[in-house]
């Protein structure tokens, strides 16, 4: 099945790095990564040490009433190339265990998988196989981070 990979919107980010204020309203501040690792939802790689990031909260767009969380997210703190390859899932996930989160058109969890990163396209294309399914987040295991979204090509 063909995808559409999508970080956090680049128009979100312009402003959010402009006005300095995340979706829960709190002003951030950027600061220097003393090691690599964060991984980053603008350019959906992992950060490298000397990086200028920023931690703001976001709350991804496709869900709904007490689904629709904010959460924390590392990005970087001025402007990047973004993601590149919106039909690929990201390499840089490819050795990360991944939530797929699954909601349907008004916004509420239809579903949930966990997929190694080698498995992540068959898990993908058996959550947006569901005609129930409108969108696909990735999560991290451990904290339920929102990484990316998912769409139908």
């Amino acid at each position: 099945m063909s995808f559409v990979v999508s970080p956090i919107p680049p128009a979100w980010l312009e402003t959010a790095r402009r006005d300095r204020v995340d979706d829960a309203g709190d002003h951030f501040e950027p600061f220097t990564a003393d090691e690599a690792g964060a991984p980053l939802r603008c350019c959906l790689r992992d950060a490298e040490a000397g990086e200028r990031l920023a931690l703001v909260a976001y709350r991804p767009a496709g869900t709904a009433g007490a689904y629709r969380e904010i959460g924390p997210v590392f990005v970087h703190a001025g402007p990047c190339d973004g993601y590149r390859e919106p039909g690929d899932y990201p390499a840089g996930f490819r050795d990360r265990r991944q939530v797929l989160r699954a909601y349907d058109l008004a916004g509420r969890i239809a579903d949930a998988i966990l997929v190694e990163g080698s498995g992540a396209e068959a898990g993908i294309g058996q959550l947006l196989g569901r005609p129930d399914v409108a969108t696909v987040h990735s999560r991290n295991v451990l904290y339920g981070c929102y990484m990316f979204a998912v769409d139908r090509a």
